[in-house]
């Protein structure tokens, strides 16, 4: 999953090496920590959140598959 996201961000990001994916795991929830450059925030939250959000719902499909619960934190 952390390889999916990071790869999506990749493709979106003029500064591809500044791209990271940290995972925090739960008993029950994972957490995906997004961090890109400064100057691509906008890039990845697109406009009014729809890219965002388009990441989102791939990342609940995929989990919902492998039966877990998976969250798209996007940090400043």
């Amino acid at each position: 999953m952390k390889e999916l996201v990071e790869h999506i961000a990749r493709e979106l990001v003029d500064n591809p090496d500044e791209v990271s994916v940290a995972e925090v795991e739960g008993n029950q929830t994972s957490v995906l920590e997004l961090k890109v450059a400064k100057e691509d925030l906008g890039k990845v939250i697109g406009k009014r959140g729809r890219i965002a959000q388009a990441i989102r719902t791939i990342v609940s499909s995929v989990s919902a598959k492998e039966k877990k619960r998976t969250v798209l934190e996007i940090m400043d």
